[in-house]
């Protein structure tokens, strides 16, 4: 069964990271790669939501593998987002791939800090 959660979850996910990434993209003529960046802060805050629930024991083992796991393993991308860095680095885009690296790293950990916080105040704790 935790298999299939995964497996659901992840094909929900990886729709999702594919979309908005698309979507993003193609409203943008920057270097930077707002798609990524999006999908691995709008992750970063759903687990932060998921950590906090779970937590506070409002979210059920098999809840934190589908969504957790599952959906946002597959939204987020740690190997594209070095893929990308690694481009802009290759193009000479050294300002850019520095903005990319802590740029994501810091608003990461905020929407999932974030996420957590929203979570528990939400839950009452």
């Amino acid at each position: 069964m935790t298999v299939l959660l995964v497996l659901v979850g992840g094909a929900i996910g990886a729709v999702a990271r594919y979309l908005t990434d698309l979507g993003i993209q193609q409203r943008h003529g920057s270097r930077l790669p707002w798609g990524t960046w999006t999908v691995n802060v709008t992750g970063s805050a759903i687990l932060g939501v998921v950590g906090a629930t779970a937590a506070a024991g409002s979210l059920s083992p098999s809840a934190v593998t589908f969504v957790g796991t599952g959906i946002c393993g597959a939204l987020t991308t740690f190997s594209t987002f070095g893929y990308e860095t690694l481009r802009l680095l290759e193009a000479g885009a050294v300002r850019s791939a520095a903005v990319n690296v802590l740029g994501s790293v810091l608003a990461g950990l905020l929407a999932c800090g974030l996420g957590w916080d929203l979570a528990a105040q939400v839950l009452g704790g």
